[in-house]
């Protein structure tokens, strides 16, 4: 609040996600008034829409309510703000959608989310052929059902009539850019993730557009993510700014996420889990990953993130509540839904030892994406005797989840060693969540709050991009002081004991054995054809062989 010696001023971070639009403006600090308080935004708006499955695999928003969702939130936000002015509008959105527009950029079809898996089959057939590998060295994306390349060719394929009907392919960030400005633009971080970006050169890539059966001509121009355009004259007088505010054009949410929790110093990760969940690194350079795990994205010219998301995170453990507890009073209903945290299911898998005495989880319950980018994984249960209970396979389903991550995090090792993890989420609540994590990850933890996640991202690269700020780590400290660096005290700081590491690190090499050990059950179940997953099953004497490669199984 101004006491008349100084005008406060705002940035304002819009972050536009798979069901929600959330808004909200942070106070910059003046040096002249070192007694306010910040760190805490002074606004904040939210407004909801559906994410709809109109067909089996198939999640789309409707565009018309994601963009008033916006401007509504973004009106809501700024009518709470008393006086001072707004430097920028800087904007966050989930990656990876899908739109296509007409002449006068209005939709043709519904925003095809990342959660769409309509183009699992496209993504199958071209990981079976030696251009998949090329495709990810070259854009930094999987090939996955979740890009928009794999969208593109599904649509070729599905609806050759509207790729040739459509004047412009875009994503959500071009959308909501367009709804703010009036222009039809995309930036770095959105368009690394297509999966049609060459991360080398900053330009759309021909052959992977070419295959899409887009053409160049129909995707947008790519601009830096530090780039402004004016605030539309129409769209300010309805949000309550003046026309030609500056409208950063911002990141994705992903690389933003680390932004917004303060990871992104050297060796410093950062880890978000809730239903599902990501592990990132920022570097100053596009990497490609050899052994194919890894996505990487922009984040600026010259920061980009590594990392993989998985979609089975805190929702296999409230799946294990479901099943393995249904009848407790804090029972879920629906696995889907938020994660399970502080409740008596996980004070009951506390009770079982680090390791969950030979118990292993592989938690591939909904269509898995990284680190091995195949939807058709599938989930299971292993090294099961008689003195296990349900206990033990709650617990198992927590480490599960913690050792899908280990695996993305010595990829991440391999680039740049990771000597500490900053973590965010709803599963953080939770005592046993926190211990699990540290001890399987084998770093330090430390949890921050994150609340505003992406949008306090998309402020400090907005505070940056106006000029207001020399580097990404100083806007931080402007809007949210001690983010960058951990708590003096260590309050904030998670260290498993060495015996519960090690115990983490024998069950999740365990893992692999138990797998072996199954080989013969594995060929007796496939049966006289002798197929599992596709794979033939041939005699050598009296005996066969499994292979596991990349944590998919086939028997010789």
């Amino acid at each position: 609040m101004s006491d008349g010696r100084h005008q406060p001023r705002y940035v304002v971070g819009v972050d536009v996600g798979t069901t929600a639009a959330k808004v909200v403006a942070f106070r910059l600090l003046d040096d002249a008034e070192p007694d306010v308080t910040s760190g805490s935004p002074a606004a904040v708006a939210v407004h909801e829409y559906p994410l709809v499955r109109p067909r089996s695999g198939w999640r789309v928003q409707d565009a018309d309510a994601v963009v008033a969702a916006t401007l509504t939130s973004l009106a809501g936000c700024v009518a709470q703000l008393d006086g001072g002015s707004v430097v920028a509008v800087s904007v966050s959105t989930a990656m990876h959608g899908l739109i296509a527009l007409d002449a006068e950029a209005r939709p043709l079809t519904p925003i095809v989310t990342w959660a769409d898996a309509r183009a699992r089959d496209v993504a199958r057939r071209l990981r079976e052929t030696p251009l998949s590998a090329s495709l990810h060295a070259r854009s930094g994306t999987p090939v996955h059902s979740m890009s928009p390349l794999t969208k593109l060719c599904w649509f070729a394929e599905n609806e050759p009539e509207l790729m040739a009907r459509a004047a412009s392919w875009v994503g959500l960030k071009d959308l909501i850019l367009h709804a703010l400005t009036g222009h039809l633009v995309t930036e770095l971080s959105s368009a690394s993730g297509t999966g049609m970006l060459s991360i080398a050169d900053r330009t759309w890539d021909a052959e992977a557009v070419a295959l899409s059966g887009a053409r160049l001509g129909q995707l947008p121009p790519v601009l830096p993510t530090t780039a402004t355009l004016p605030l539309d004259a129409d769209v300010a007088r309805r949000v309550g700014l003046p026309a030609g505010t500056p409208v950063v054009l911002g990141a994705g949410d992903g690389p933003l996420g680390n932004l917004g929790t303060g990871a992104i110093r050297p060796g410093v990760a950062g880890l978000s889990l809730g239903t599902s969940g990501a592990l990132r690194l920022v570097v100053d350079h596009p990497w490609a990953d050899p052994s194919g795990r890894l996505f990487c994205y922009a984040l600026t010219e010259d920061r980009w993130v590594l990392g993989t998301p998985i979609s089975n995170g805190g929702a296999v453990v409230r799946w294990a509540g479901s099943v393995f507890a249904a009848e407790r009073p804090d029972a879920p209903e629906e696995y889907a839904g938020p994660p399970v945290t502080d409740t008596d299911l996980l004070a009951l898998a506390a009770g079982v030892e680090p390791g969950s005495e030979g118990l292993v989880m592989l938690p591939f319950l909904l269509a898995e994406r990284g680190p091995l980018w195949d939807a058709d994984l599938r989930g299971a249960y292993l090294g099961i005797r008689q003195r296990h209970t349900r206990a033990h396979f709650v617990r198992a389903a927590v480490e599960g989840v913690a050792y899908q991550l280990a695996t993305i995090l010595d990829g991440l090792d391999e680039v740049e060693p990771v000597t500490s993890i900053r973590a965010t989420g709803g599963v953080f609540r939770s005592e046993l969540w926190r211990e699990v994590l540290s001890g399987a990850l084998g770093r330090p933890l430390s949890v921050t709050a994150g609340a505003e996640g992406s949008a306090l991202g998309a402020a400090a690269l907005g505070l940056h991009a106006v000029g207001l700020e020399a580097t990404l780590e100083d806007s931080l400290r402007r809007l949210a002081p001690g983010l960058v660096g951990d708590r003096a005290d260590g309050s904030d700081r998670v260290v498993a004991p060495e015996a519960s590491s090690a115990a983490y690190r024998d069950a999740r090499a365990s893992a692999g054995a138990r797998l072996r050990d199954l080989a013969d059950a594995a060929a007796l179940l496939a049966g006289p054809s002798g197929t599992v997953r596709g794979n033939t099953v041939q005699p050598s004497g009296n005996k066969r062989q499994l292979v596991v490669r990349q944590g998919q199984t086939a028997l010789h």
